[in-house]
């Protein structure tokens, strides 16, 4: 690359840097991070229903649902955290409706766990 192509695709990568959601800060490296708990999320669609935690589920998705509206009122407006929070959101109520449908099909199951 020379000329003018170089100097926009350095400015670029200026800009990116020096954002104020970029590399430099918490708001890039946090999110990045949490795509751990997506992940896990994921992993955990392998354990069967009756091995799933309804707290843990039920706390992230509401953690989830929490921080998307607040990576949206923040300044700067940090869009890969609400994306990452969507998907944590998501999989902790994919994992509370696979609970449920556990609970719901198999009722002789949930009983044998209260006595």
């Amino acid at each position: 690359m020379s000329g003018a192509a170089a100097s926009a695709g350095a400015s670029r990568f200026s800009a990116f840097m020096n954002h104020p959601a970029g590399p430099k800060t918490v708001f890039f490296w946090a999110p990045v991070m949490k795509w751990c708990l997506v992940a896990a999320g994921v992993k955990d669609l392998n354990r069967p229903a009756e091995k799933l935690s309804v707290s843990q589920n039920l706390a992230l998705a509401a953690t989830g649902v929490i921080w998307v509206r607040y990576s949206f009122v923040i300044i700067p407006v940090n869009y890969s955290l609400a994306a990452v929070n969507f998907f944590v959101g998501a999989t902790g109520l994919g994992q509370l409706a696979r609970i449920a449908h556990h609970r719901y099909t198999h009722p002789q199951a949930v009983e044998g766990v209260k006595a």
